[in-house]
C-alpha cells in the first residue's frame, strides 16, 4: 500500500510551516488533524478531516519513478565554506516553502573548486511554480562567490531507480 503524506509547505499558513507528516492514511489524517489544531489553531470537526484528506499525496521516495525532474549547476568556487553558510541561511529562511526535494552537492575529485549541484523536483512544472524571490536573492548571492558564471542544465528524469 503506498503510504500518504501531509505537507503543511503545500498550504499556506502565517507561520510558514514546514511539518511533513507520511504514513498509512488514517495515521496521517489523525496526526494531521492534531497538528492542525495544536499548532494552527483549527478546530477538529469532520469538515476538517476531509479537507486534510482531500490533500493527502501519494509519498514520493527519492529516485522513485515519480521523480521526474532535475536541475544540475556546475559552478566554480574557492568560497565553499561561504556558499555553504548562504544555503544553510536560505534553507532556515525559507522554512518549507520549496518544491525541491532533495538537493546532492558535490566536488568534482579532477578540477580544483569545480562543483556540481543536483536539485531534485516531483516535476518540471512544480520546479517553475515554486520560483521565489528568496531563491532569486540567494542565487545572486551564489552567483558572487563563483568564479564565472554558473551552468544550469535542466534534466527531464528518464529511468530512475535505485542499485
Amino acid at each position: 500500500m503506498t503510504r500518504k503524506v501531509a505537507d503543511c509547505r503545500r498550504t499556506p499558513s502565517e507561520s510558514g510551516c514546514s511539518l511533513t507528516i507520511a504514513g498509512e492514511e488514517d495515521e496521517v489524517v489523525r496526526a494531521a488533524v492534531e497538528h492542525a489544531v495544536s499548532t494552527h489553531g483549527h478546530s477538529d470537526t469532520p469538515e476538517l478531516r476531509e479537507q486534510i484528506r482531500a490533500v493527502l499525496e501519494d509519498e514520493v521516495e527519492p529516485g522513485s519513478a515519480s521523480l521526474r525532474f532535475v536541475q544540475l549547476i556546475e559552478f566554480r568556487t574557492r568560497r565553499a565554506d561561504e556558499l555553504n553558510k548562504l544555503v544553510e541561511e536560505w534553507e532556515s529562511r525559507a522554512g518549507g516553502k520549496r518544491a525541491a526535494t532533495r538537493a546532492l552537492l558535490t566536488h568534482s575529485h579532477e578540477q580544483p573548486d569545480v562543483y556540481y549541484e543536483f536539485i531534485e523536483f516531483p516535476s518540471y512544472d512544480e520546479a517553475v511554480d515554486a520560483h521565489m524571490p528568496e531563491a532569486d536573492e540567494l542565487s545572486q548571492r551564489i552567483r558572487d562567490l563563483c568564479e564565472g558564471e554558473p551552468t544550469f542544465h535542466t534534466l527531464d528524469v528518464v529511468r530512475p531507480h535505485e542499485l
